[in-house]
């Protein structure tokens, strides 16, 4: 088995024909090993954009890319896109976070019309791989690739990042860091897979209907965290940051608490988090803000 770590540079673009932002892929860089992690090839392509003919001010001082540049270089999506095509080949595609993989989707559909790959076969997101091996297991805290590259003792320089071919050597650094300490194969998708796309493009939510069928009531209480004792909610819920809140009361402890409950819908169920804070009193009677609804 081989792999291809790709890493992609692109442009925020507005597409008239969309009447929204595409990210406009304006460089791809990729590295290809044997299943030993010896590096056998190298990839790399400027692409001249079409959607939007000038690159924004910080993609520029990001990449040091210039319009002129891939004006006098660069080649057209679809070329490009071909030449990756043979350049994978049947390996499996890495990519450090799935941000390039929907960047990917998305211009290939913006030029094809077709919003799955047909040289995608299998897939690994090496970002989600990478915090396993370190047991970073929070949704809301993502290992970047220079924190990760940190972690792992690997030296690289600022100023040469942010230039595709340049990430994929590190990312490639990070996968040959890690692998020792714990096998990929388990994170490698199968991309053929009708239920992969599904997945991929699902976009999560937070439901914040009280009334929605999808939404566990009996996942709404609490109990006291002095006595453990279940607690009386003393005031309707509210919306409050995506949450629902509401005030509890300890009948036993005599004492006022804050509750917060959230459901999140992901593609695979709903996850819900809860929180529970000791009410302080105040000198002012609580509002809701403009941010909360009572319902």
């Amino acid at each position: 088995m081989s792999y291809v770590i790709l890493d992609l540079e692109w442009n925020g673009s507005y597409s008239k024909l969309l009447h929204k932002f595409v990210n406009e892929i304006i460089e791809i860089g990729a590295v290809k090993v044997d299943d030993e992690l010896n590096i056998t090839d190298t990839f790399s392509v400027l692409i001249t954009p079409k959607i939007s003919k000038k690159l924004c001010n910080k993609v520029m001082s990001l990449t040091k890319i210039t319009n002129e540049e891939l004006n006098d270089s660069g080649i057209g999506f679809i070329k490009a896109i071909s030449m990756f095509s043979d350049f994978l080949g049947d390996s499996v595609l890495l990519t450090w976070s799935d941000s390039d993989l929907h960047a990917l989707i998305e211009n290939y559909s913006y030029y094809t019309g077709n919003m799955k790959l047909p040289f995608l076969s299998g897939y690994c997101n090496l970002q989600k791989y990478c915090e396993s091996c370190i047991n970073l297991n929070d949704s809301s805290a993502q290992l970047g690739l220079s924190a990760c590259a940190q972690i792992a003792g690997i030296e690289f320089s600022q100023e040469e990042q942010h230039r595709a071919l340049a990430d994929a050597y590190l990312s490639f650094k990070c996968l040959c860091y890690f692998i020792k300490s714990k096998p990929i194969d388990k994170f490698i998708i199968n991309a053929g897979d009708a239920d992969f796309y599904n997945r991929l493009m699902f976009k999560n939510y937070f439901i914040t209907d009280i009334n929605s069928p999808e939404i566990d009531k009996s996942q709404m209480g609490f109990c006291c965290k002095n006595c453990s004792r279940e607690i009386k909610q003393i005031s309707k819920w509210r919306i409050h940051n995506k949450s629902f809140t509401a005030d509890f009361y300890c009948s036993s402890c005599k004492i006022k608490f804050s509750g917060r409950v959230s459901f999140k819908k992901k593609y695979d169920g709903i996850i819900i988090k809860k929180k529970l804070n000791e009410k302080t009193e105040k000198s002012h009677k609580d509002k809701p803000d403009k941010k909360t609804v009572v319902i």
